[in-house]
């Protein structure tokens, strides 16, 4: 999708000092951060334990997906929680031994669920989503790599008029929003996807998403342009936030070094938990797990990224192969991932393609950082004023990754700006 770069807010350091800036978390929502930091003339210093593109949005699907604006709690919700209990093999599980430390992010979550709430979230995202391609395009400008982001739509498939019929009221709202969606019959779906041809004859494509090349690969390239561009990047954990006066002067690493910086950004995802008490602030932060599967040589052909709506997962084109995945859990603090669930979406897989070659599979699980309202905190801490917040961005990190960057960015650097980051405060529970 063609967007119109913003205008570069960077200083000229011949005539202004550099200030210095750490951010924490070298996932997608962080290096778009440090990016947009380093844009306005800040020294950036980038701290994650990980390798680049080793991170939560590495096992994604991989799309920006724009109009995906209507919060987890869909009405209905109450009534799916003992299925979920029951069912281990539905796209969305709920452990047993999850439930007693989850039940208050439940209750918060459970709140959200009136059409009240859920168009007034729906609002609030949209004026974030809106601005995803504008932002993401000087920053891919930057990278060598001009094909990261696919030009392709993504489409939706479902097995009877019944599912698309249940995502009427949400197409609806998402197109007063101003976002667009096309109903595609059989024919339309083969044409589009051969691979589906007489396997599907109800169907969406949305033509205002687009999915990236391959989700590490893309990190991994920003990552790159960063530190080409004087960007510095250190593989260890950060431990703590260094105070001093009243104020954020760096960050202690697990490795020993010690960074200072006049600017601080937790953008940790689950991670940013270990801050809370620096930060001041009291949230609730839940890691839910989201299993992929990596198919190499897969043998069939797929060209868009689809959402199988009523399997529950994704088929992705990557470069690193044929990405399938989507399907979540709640599994609770601590839990070893289950990758029997990405088993459960190969077995899906093979039934819609039963020639798809699985001999050889990666799999992954990325802990996705939800708030129960599904919104993301962006934010300044009132504890630590020059201390920022950039997580929560459940599903949408990826989508959402140079938006946060450019509102962190301006936010530092007390530029105005005609969002309103109100519905995203770390204050509002």
């Amino acid at each position: 999708m063609n967007a119109v770069p913003r205008e570069s807010a960077s200083r000229d350091p011949l005539r202004f000092p550099q200030e210095t800036a750490v951010v924490i978390g070298g996932g997608i929502v962080g290096v778009c951060c440090a990016l947009y930091l380093q844009r306005s003339g800040h020294a950036v210093t980038l701290i994650d334990p990980e390798k680049p593109g080793n991170s939560t949005a590495k096992w994604s699907c991989g799309q920006m997906a724009v109009s995906q604006v209507i919060p987890l709690s869909k009405p209905g919700i109450l009534m799916k929680i003992p299925g979920w209990l029951m069912d281990q093999k539905g796209p969305l599980a709920l452990r047993p031994s999850a439930l007693p430390g989850i039940i208050p992010w439940f209750f918060r979550f459970l709140m959200c669920a009136r059409q009240s709430k859920i168009v007034d979230i729906a609002q609030s995202m949209a004026t974030l989503t809106h601005e995803v391609y504008a932002d993401y395009a000087p920053l891919l400008e930057a990278c060598d790599d001009k094909a990261l982001m696919g030009e392709l739509p993504i489409l939706e498939v479902f097995d009877s008029p019944n599912g698309l019929t249940h995502e009427l009221p949400h197409l609806e709202l998402r197109e007063s929003l101003g976002f667009k969606s096309q109903r595609l019959n059989a024919k339309e779906i083969g044409d589009l996807e051969p691979a589906f041809a007489g396997k599907f004859a109800h169907g969406l494509m949305f033509p205002d998403w687009r999915a990236v090349s391959d989700t590490e690969g893309f990190i991994a390239a920003l990552t790159d342009s960063f530190i080409a561009q004087g960007g510095r990047r250190i593989q260890s954990e950060a431990r703590r936030i260094v105070e001093s006066s009243g104020r954020a002067s760096g960050v202690d690493l697990a490795n020993g070094e010690s960074v200072s910086a006049q600017h601080v950004v937790v953008a940790a995802g689950t991670g940013a938990r270990r801050f809370f008490g620096a930060l001041g602030v009291s949230v609730p932060l839940e890691g839910i797990a989201g299993y992929q599967a990596v198919v190499r040589n897969p043998g069939v052909e797929i060209r868009h990224s689809t959402i199988y709506a009523d399997g529950g997962f994704c088929f992705t084109p990557m470069t690193r192969g044929l990405q399938i995945g989507g399907t979540i859990e709640f599994a609770g603090d601590g839990a070893k991932p289950n990758f029997g669930r990405a088993d459960i979406i190969l077995e899906k897989a093979r039934r819609v393609l039963p020639e798809l070659n699985t001999a050889d599979v990666e799999y992954g699980v990325g802990y996705r950082p939800f708030l129960p309202d599904t919104k993301p905190i962006i934010d300044r801490s009132r504890r630590l004023g020059n201390v920022f917040m950039a997580f929560g961005h459940g599903q949408l990190g990826l989508t959402l990754g140079a938006t946060t960057g450019r509102l962190i960015a301006d936010m530092v650097a007390g530029r105005s700006s005609n969002q309103n980051l109100a519905p995203f405060s770390a204050y509002r529970f």
